[in-house]
């Protein structure tokens, strides 16, 4: 094994060396269970201090490229080189099963009610910011409409997200962010970086269900462990890990998708601690995160990204249809994805990135922002209210029944009380023009579920209103 180490570079020694042991094993010279040099031997061979090669190797270790056998040494992983970046492994027969609750989702009937939607109603966008965006664009940058660009993304947008990634304690330069199609190809993105078929990985339950999919795509065994108001439940947690070893966790921090709950402080400390303890890498999804006026403990700041990788974006907030997510990792993780997707898909939309960093340069979507919060949170507190008056459970509230603290986002996930498959609310609110997808659907493995996700902006319409009094009347 043998590369270059640039003392001069400002690249870290550390991140150097995570990155030559990466191709090492990457150009099939390294065979699984290959000894790699001691620690104390690596570091006279480069003559560097111990220190960098400690942490590169354990950070190799968190990434799956290599075991660590206590009293023996480090040896490369019995499946890095079979592809550590994931890409080949897709198990294709599922997709279209996987795929139907958001084909669903998208082909639903114009005129009903999409009550369980994720999209803010037009009428709150900020339509005319938006358009003038895109004439600045369009007339300052016409490039940006026909040429290709970064893999990496558009720079001064990402100097912007390096921005508001430091109130939230988030340390990260513009090298160490990836802009995305959204946050779901930052998702994809690393489950091919992180992921090989057959690697277990944790999931919350209920959670994401396009992540689910994602996954199932990639050919992982998913476990889920069950979300409570203040994160996931860690004794559930505990036990799985003595029975499995995964190699990821995905969790939603803040104004969790479906339940709007936020990771309180305490399991945000014993999460990183387990992820340490036991080697697995977090995927921290905060991408409902400009919804939150005060910022609580993000892990990825907690962490500084040993273990954790995070992933947030604009499309949930500015425009589903402006596709603009990020990664923000350590500097050699991004170089990594930055590869990755300049084969998957050469570049983003130039356009659209530099549409967003016009928006955020200008202070319009701050701006913007500070209404929809408002909106936000008068909607959230509404919203439980009318479903309890009707009778209905719902799963987290604030004190006084308003949206604030760790309760927010766009979604309260409810409940009938006498209803334990909420499949019969969708057939209930159908009859009233209402579209609802079964609690089933954010579930990992599709599991009977009595919740649905509603959304708070639209629980003022008739329509909603007809279906929450009529399915309080169910019958158990």
């Amino acid at each position: 094994m043998k590369f270059e180490l640039d003392r001069a570079s400002s690249v870290p020694l550390t991140d150097q060396i995570v990155s030559g042991v990466q191709t090492w094993i990457r150009s099939r010279a390294a065979h699984p269970g290959a000894r790699l040099p001691s620690i104390r031997q690596f570091a006279a061979d480069y003559r560097i201090s111990r220190f960098p090669v400690i942490e590169a190797y354990d950070r190799l270790v968190s990434l799956g490229y290599l075991d660590s056998r206590q009293g023996s040494g480090f040896y490369v992983s019995e499946h890095a080189s079979a592809g550590m970046s994931g890409m080949g492994s897709c198990d294709l027969s599922n997709a279209a099963d996987e795929s139907g609750h958001l084909l669903s989702a998208l082909n639903r009937p114009g005129e009903a009610l999409q009550l369980d939607s994720g999209s803010i109603p037009q009428a709150w966008r900020d339509l005319d910011a938006l358009g003038q965006a895109i004439r600045h664009v369009s007339r300052t940058d016409p490039t940006s409409l026909v040429d290709y660009g970064s893999p990496l993304g558009d720079a001064t947008l990402r100097e912007h997200l390096r921005n508001r990634l430091a109130p939230l304690g988030i340390v990260a330069d513009a090298q160490q962010i990836l802009i995305t199609e959204g946050a779901s190809e930052g998702f994809d993105l690393l489950m091919r970086y992180l992921l090989k078929s057959g690697d277990t990985v944790f999931v919350e339950d209920p959670g994401y269900y396009n992540l689910y999919g994602l996954l199932k795509l990639h050919g992982v065994k998913l476990v889920g462990i069950p979300r409570t108001v203040n994160g996931p439940d860690l004794d559930h947690l505990h036990a799985m890990l003595a029975e499995h070893r995964p190699r990821v966790f995905f969790v939603n921090t803040v104004f969790h998708n479906p339940t709007g709950t936020t990771i309180a402080p305490p399991v945000a400390f014993r999460l990183l601690q387990l992820a340490r303890e036991h080697r697995f890498t977090i995927v921290e999804d905060d991408i409902y995160a400009d919804f939150q006026t005060d910022p609580s403990d993000r892990l990825a700041a907690l962490d500084q990204f040993e273990h954790v990788m995070y992933v947030a974006g604009l499309s949930k907030t500015l425009s589903s249809s402006l596709r603009v997510g990020y990664v923000s990792a350590s500097a050699a993780v991004i170089r990594d994805l930055a590869a990755i997707k300049a084969l998957t898909s050469i570049s983003g939309s130039r356009f659209t990135q530099a549409v967003a960093a016009t928006l955020l340069e200008r202070g319009a979507y701050r701006k913007y922002l500070e209404r929809l919060r408002r909106r936000m949170t008068e909607a959230l507190g509404g919203a439980t209210r009318t479903l309890e008056e009707h009778g209905w459970e719902v799963f987290a509230r604030a004190p006084g029944g308003e949206a604030g603290g760790r309760f927010g986002g766009k979604f309260v996930w409810a409940r009938v009380p006498q209803v334990e498959d909420s499949a019969r609310l969708a057939a209930c609110a159908e009859r009233l023009g209402v579209t609802v997808s079964p609690g089933s659907h954010f579930r990992p493995h599709g599991e009977t579920c009595p919740w649905i996700r509603i959304n708070a902006a639209l629980t003022l319409d008739p329509r909603a209103q007809a279906f929450f009094a009529e399915a309080a009347r169910l019958e158990g």
